[in-house]
């Protein structure tokens, strides 16, 4: 990449709040691994200061400590300023994006693999028939590195697919309807994840009487700086629910659930769409927030459970601050056999589409998440995102462990309620 100056793109107002105390640096996942400055919030917000005012120039080697941010947003959670740091990352993704020259391999890898496989839930389930096929059949290992841990990502279908969760209860009275966003990946590779979202939420009094299909939130463009395409997506979604007669919009993906809460952010210059993204995200709940309200005579311990962990999803602990609810579920259920996991809420290495364009950092993440998981003794992990879930799985099966379950909340939860 030549030495490019970007025009002005942050908000100051914002930027400026960073007073380089540092207190993001032991937060930071990405720093915690290479123990570079500017692999660190401190340092990056350093970097987008200088893009923004002319005094560094965007080179190949500054984007990619742009690039190796995992959009984590841990350091928010610590920051004694508020800094915003998720709507600054953003803003510079989209500039940089505006005026950088990709090599092919990464252009193709971002454009095709990332916006756009991943976001269109009927290619995805062309690719992945064939991808399964090379699992079962060991051969993956003929493939490119990069296609070759993104294949490995890939679940196989669960054995019991065809049956539907469910609970044995006497009839539970219908306190709210609600919506449900099934999610571009989750719609195709954990439809049994959906299914138990649904009959927990029944469970907990709702009604779910509409699903978004096929529609994508935009959580994928945006954390990757293609914030046009992301606004679109939004107005979409947007305008799904706004046709619907639903009290709340359950979300599954702490990734999407916090892009959904946030639309807002995407429409500071409109009105009229401010106004809407409002009143969509007002109803936006994950689906931890609607187990919260599972009525106590279902959480009576019904079977022993083996001993189970609970990792934070980044975008459900950081950028939503739920971290209570899940925990207080699980211990009225587990009792003893919860046990807390060493660095909980550093990420595993998933980050939405980090695994994919990020793999060498993304597997140390995950090799770390695996160690302080087994660690535990822990057999069952437990975490509310699909995203962490296939990243937790592959980092323990690199480890060479395989008798330690990873489940959504969702599903956990439905069984543990039978």
């Amino acid at each position: 990449m030549n030495q490019t100056q970007l025009p002005p793109f942050l908000d100051r107002s914002k930027s400026d709040a960073c007073i380089h105390c540092g207190l993001c640096l032991q937060s930071c996942p990405t720093f915690l691994e290479t123990g570079n400055e500017n692999d660190s919030p401190r340092g990056r917000i350093h970097l987008m200061r200088g893009l923004d005012d002319g005094k560094i120039l965007l080179t190949d080697r500054v984007a990619t400590h742009i690039d190796r941010c995992l959009g984590c947003r841990a350091c928010e959670a610590v920051c004694p300023s508020g800094v915003e740091y998720g709507a600054m990352l953003e803003a510079t993704r989209h500039t940089i994006t505006r005026h950088r020259t990709m090599r092919l391999p990464q252009r193709l890898l971002q454009k095709v693999v990332v916006e756009r496989m991943l976001t269109w839930p009927n290619g995805l389930r062309l690719a992945v028939s064939p991808a399964r096929g090379m699992q079962r059949f060991g051969l993956t290992r003929v493939l490119p590195q990069r296609l070759r841990k993104l294949v490995e990502l890939i679940p196989q279908k669960p054995k019991n697919s065809t049956s539907q969760p469910s609970f044995h209860q006497e009839k539970i009275e219908v306190k709210a309807t609600a919506g449900m966003m099934s999610g571009c990946v989750a719609s195709v590779l954990f439809g049994e994840t959906n299914q138990a979202t649904v009959a927990l939420a029944q469970a907990c009094g709702y009604q779910i009487i509409v699903s978004s299909g096929d529609l994508c939130c935009g959580a994928i463009h945006a954390h990757s700086g293609n914030l046009p395409e992301a606004r679109k997506r939004a107005q979409r979604m947007i305008e799904f629910f706004e046709n619907t007669e639903t009290d709340v919009v359950i979300v599954n993906a702490a990734g999407c659930g916090s892009t959904m809460k946030e639309y807002p952010q995407f429409f500071s210059n409109n009105a009229e769409w401010r106004q809407r993204a409002e009143q969509c995200s007002s109803k936006v709940r994950d689906v931890t927030e609607i187990a919260a309200e599972l009525p106590a005579s279902l959480k009576k311990k019904k079977q022993e459970h083996p001993r189970t962990t609970y990792h934070d999803a980044c975008h459900l602990c950081h950028a939503q601050h739920i971290t209570e609810q899940p925990r207080t579920l699980m211990q009225e259920i587990l009792g003893n056999n919860f046990v807390e996991l060493p660095e909980s809420d550093v990420c595993c290495g998933s980050a939405g589409s980090y695994n994919i364009t990020q793999p060498e950092l993304a597997g140390r993440l995950g090799s770390r998440k695996a160690r302080n998981i087994i660690a535990t003794g822990a057999t069952v992990v437990v975490t509310a995102n699909i995203g962490c879930i296939m990243q937790i799985r592959a980092s323990l099966q690199s480890a060479g462990v395989q008798d330690i379950q990873v489940v959504h909340i969702a599903d956990w939860a439905i069984q543990a309620i039978q």
